[in-house]
């Protein structure tokens, strides 16, 4: 699988398999996003009420050609009172894992919001232990910002994140940085 044949898409009724395997199965998960059981009918009804693309939350399939190989999601924090960023996250299968497929589709992402969203800015949290995440944030532009201790939970005890953050500067028109 290579990683430039990967882009985004609006999720299709035919994808939602693949982000409710994601969430549900703890083994496809993997070890640093697998955070319990939850309703598992929350995805389809999420997708029959706005497709996943809300307002201030939303998700986008990871995808090579016609096959979903995962998601990026992405929810508003309110940072004052008139501003907001973006925070974002990644799930993949694990046949698109390790290839670039992260990287590159977090790019793609934050080139989506920068074009389509005021924001100024676009962050994302991962655990201190979850090497592989953080080359692949570092590769797709973002800047390690520091360590917020005992902020995610999982697995039964508090856990520290590394917090990477990037600027609509850091960004040109066309998503290239």
């Amino acid at each position: 699988m290579k990683a430039d044949q990967v882009e985004l898409r609006p999720a299709a009724e035919d994808d939602l398999p693949v982000i409710e395997r994601l969430n549900g199965d703890p083994e496809l998960a993997g070890p640093f996003l697998w955070g319990g059981w939850s309703d598992p009918g929350r995805v389809r009804r999420r997708w029959a009420e706005d497709g996943l693309l809300g307002e201030d939350t939303g998700t986008l399939v990871v995808a090579r050609g016609d096959d979903a190989v995962g998601y990026t999601s992405y929810r508003r924090v309110v940072t004052g009172r008139r501003s907001s960023c973006w925070s974002i996250g990644i799930s993949l299968l694990p046949e698109a894992r390790g290839r670039g497929v992260g990287t590159r589709a977090q790019r793609l992402l934050v080139a989506y919001l920068f074009a389509h969203t005021q924001a100024n800015r676009v962050q994302a949290e991962t655990e201190v232990d979850n090497i592989a995440e953080q080359r692949a944030l570092e590769k797709a532009g973002f800047t390690r910002e520091g360590v917020m201790r005992g902020t995610g939970f999982r697995d039964g005890r508090f856990r520290d994140e590394v917090l990477y953050g990037i600027l609509r500067r850091d960004v040109d028109r066309t998503g290239r940085w």
